[in-house]
């Protein structure tokens, strides 16, 4: 019996301290990890508790090698929009500024007029920009709840197009319309106008003065679909795989907008379950497609 005892005794010695040892390896290894950014532990191929245990310590790892490089991509991205964003911002003030030392020591009432008419509108300018960029903030954030339902269309193209009437007649901008009656989409009416508007925006300076805009609607067994089509020149190639980029402005350098408004309509869009598209038409004109799938 003494001699069982010390030979158990010795088996379960040598076993313990056999796991103590891998035990304080994984602890060191887990040291490196926390200390060695570059460093990757990789479990060991034996068997049995321990090495399930190392194992998962890899796969946490790479988990948190992952979410640490996607935080680093968002900061930079978020560094990025931030000097966009000040940019962005930094034109119509410098712009406003301008006018404003014109305004002080131009004594023609006229021109005073003029110059207070264009300060005008670099302020309406940078509203809807504020509040196209707090709209995108709190859709980025995820405190937005849409109130998803039965939108009627006909009624939706209606209310996006309402904002925009006075500016259409002044540049006699004519719109035709056909979407059936009854067609319904699920979604949140609210949005989806702004969506929209979003779009009818960039049709409204693609077509330019006297220029037409075309509004579709086809219901499938598959999907929904709204197209908005312009009379304009329609889109550059170079443009079309960076249409909805935020900030993305055009290769153009001279281009109107900020680079917000088809972000925005896109973010909207795909987050109620749609798609948005934009292509050329053969004939030149700007073609945006919506679909939301049944």
């Amino acid at each position: 019996m003494a001699l069982v005892s010390a030979a158990f005794g010795a088996v379960f010695f040598t076993f313990t301290r056999a796991r103590y040892k891998s035990i304080a390896q994984i602890s060191d290894q887990i040291d490196l990890v926390l200390h060695n950014a570059d460093y990757l532990y990789i479990s060991e191929s034996e068997e049995g508790e321990l090495s399930i245990l190392q194992s998962e310590i890899t796969k946490m790892t790479l988990r948190i090698r992952e979410q640490n490089e996607a935080l680093k991509k968002e900061k930079s991205h978020l560094a990025e929009s931030l000097a966009d964003i000040a940019h962005q911002l930094r034109t119509p003030l410098t712009s406003a500024n301008l006018i404003l030392s014109l305004l002080k020591n131009n004594p023609v009432e006229q021109e005073r007029k003029a110059l207070l008419r264009e300060t005008e509108e670099l302020f309406i300018q940078m509203e809807w920009l504020i509040a196209s960029l707090l709209k995108l903030s709190r859709l980025d954030a995820g405190i937005v709840v849409f109130r998803i339902g039965p939108v009627d269309v006909e009624s939706l193209i209606d209310a996006s197009l309402r904002p925009f009437l006075i500016s259409m007649e002044l540049h006699d901008i004519q719109v035709r319309t056909d979407v059936p009656a009854g067609t319904v989409v699920s979604g949140d009416s609210g949005w989806l106008s702004e969506a929209v508007q979003n779009i009818l925006k960039n049709c409204i300076e693609g077509a330019g003065d006297n220029g037409r805009i075309e509004i579709g609607c086809s219901d499938t067994p598959l999907y929904m679909e709204i197209t908005l089509r312009d009379s304009g020149k329609g889109i550059e190639k170079e443009d079309l795989p960076h249409l909805f980029d935020r900030f993305y402005r055009g290769k153009n350098s001279d281009a109107s907008g900020y680079g917000i408004g088809l972000a925005l309509c896109k973010t909207i869009i795909t987050r109620q379950g749609g798609t948005v598209t934009a292509r050329s038409h053969p004939q030149g004109v700007a073609l945006f497609t919506i679909r939301f799938p049944k």
